[in-house]
């Protein structure tokens, strides 16, 4: 077996066909339960890992997926999610944001406040015999509650498109509020990044200032000029002309990257400014989606699934911890965005819509535990019980979303655009 794997690139073509397989595989079971693509990719990640593959064949997981190929495999799985963050811009338009402002900002910055809080709570409890040795209380503290505040922007916006919803009433209000969610939860998070290496406060105040630059240059100056160069192109879209979107692409994430809000924020920013009139954006979303979605973001979650043991939680204790974090993230996100969104205007059924859609973990809320892992702030025991109170949540929004407002109600508030062509999303 090691001679067949000699060498990165065939490490990586094998990694990757176990990948692409079980996530499709499992894809094909978790639609038949109602559940989307996005659970199948995290629960083929924990399958490949060693909280399965590892303990049924460590032999064959161990040739498989070696330690020395994690940082490829790292590194090419942040350059899918870079390119799905783009995929998510192109999705959102500006302009769905009209006369849903405040209720928005309300909804998100709640959903934020409450489970921080909850979070800040139970790492209070936590602390002593989960947390890393060495690991101030005020680091562990702030960790846990921007780690429970976390909304999953881009699972929820694959959910809402593979459902034909990411354009409904609810869809909407519930995207705007995960994007400010997570752009707040992201500048908080530096913050806590700072601290937790002991640099000084002065650093995360100078990455938030530079992220509201950034944005307001984005929108003001950027989208502007975008919009007059494409309006004085007459041909189709040139391997040139994507040349130019993906040069442009990698700079805005280069550039988020630098600030420190993480280059997935660049590549989200830069396709929301893409001028949406015409078939521009929609054409490009068709050459990229398939090759991002079905090889490159799978390749994250088996990233996260390698580093996620199950077996380390070994007692009753454990699991009823694990258990605690899952309802009390439930709590925060569910009930502060319900009462939030009642409290704007909105009737209990939307409210309740909205609560379960901003649940949604998964994605964002891996990248968070991973980088918590790497700065050892999470001990193994901690990230995999936050992993599994990820994949819960995930997996609740479905079913929880369809006893709540059946998707045939959704879909009749869905917003009318005649003057897009973006191609449908798989059926659920």
């Amino acid at each position: 077996m090691s001679t067949l794997l000699e060498g990165p690139l065939p490490l990586f073509v094998v990694q990757a066909i176990l990948v692409i397989v079980t996530s499709r595989a499992l894809g094909a079971v978790a639609r038949r339960f109602g559940q989307p693509m996005v659970v199948a990719e995290i629960v083929a990640g924990i399958v490949l890992g060693p909280s399965l593959l590892g303990w049924l064949l460590p032999g064959f997981e161990a040739a498989v997926f070696p330690a020395k190929s994690m940082q490829l495999l790292g590194l090419l799985s942040q350059i899918g999610l870079i390119l799905f963050m783009f995929l998510v811009g192109l999705e959102f338009d500006p302009k769905m944001l009209k006369g849903r402002t405040r209720s928005s900002v309300a909804i998100s910055h709640t959903s934020i406040v409450v489970p921080f809080a909850l979070g800040a709570l139970l790492a209070w409890h936590l602390h002593g015999e989960y947390a890393p040795s060495g690991v101030p209380l005020t680091s562990f503290t702030l960790f846990m509650g921007t780690a429970m505040s976390i909304t999953a922007f881009p699972v929820l916006a694959r959910i809402l498109t593979e459902r034909n919803l990411l354009r409904s009433r609810v869809g909407t209000i519930a995207i705007t509020c995960a994007a400010v969610d997570d752009i707040t939860a992201w500048c908080i998070l530096a913050f806590v990044v700072a601290i937790a290496r002991s640099a000084t406060l002065t650093g995360a105040v100078r990455t938030s200032a530079l992220t509201l630059l950034y944005i307001t240059v984005m929108f003001l100056a950027a989208r502007p000029l975008l919009r007059r160069w494409l309006e004085r192109i007459h041909v189709g879209l040139t391997q040139n002309l994507i040349a130019v979107a993906l040069v442009l692409l990698l700079l805005s994430s280069w550039v988020t990257e630098l600030i420190g809000i993480h280059a997935l924020f660049g590549a989200f920013l830069f396709g929301a400014i893409l001028p949406k009139e015409g078939n521009f954006a929609a054409n490009i979303a068709h050459k990229l989606g398939d090759l991002v979605v079905v090889l490159m973001l799978p390749l994250f979650f088996a990233y996260s699934g390698l580093r996620t043991q199950l077996g380390l939680l070994s007692g009753t204790k454990d699991w009823i911890v694990c258990a605690g974090i899952v309802v009390l993230a439930c709590i925060g996100k569910f009930g502060g965005s319900t009462v939030a969104a009642r409290l704007t205007g909105l009737p209990w059924r939307e409210s309740s819509a909205i609560g379960t859609l901003m649940n949604t973990r998964g994605l964002m809320e891996l990248v968070v535990l991973n980088i918590g892992l790497d700065l050892g702030v999470l001990s193994p025991v901690l990230f995999t019980m936050m992993v599994i109170m990820a994949l819960v949540t995930t997996l609740l929004t479905t079913p929880v979303l369809q006893s709540i407002y059946p998707v045939e109600l959704l879909r009749e508030s869905v917003i009318p655009t005649p003057d897009r062509t973006y191609p449908a999303a798989e059926p659920p």
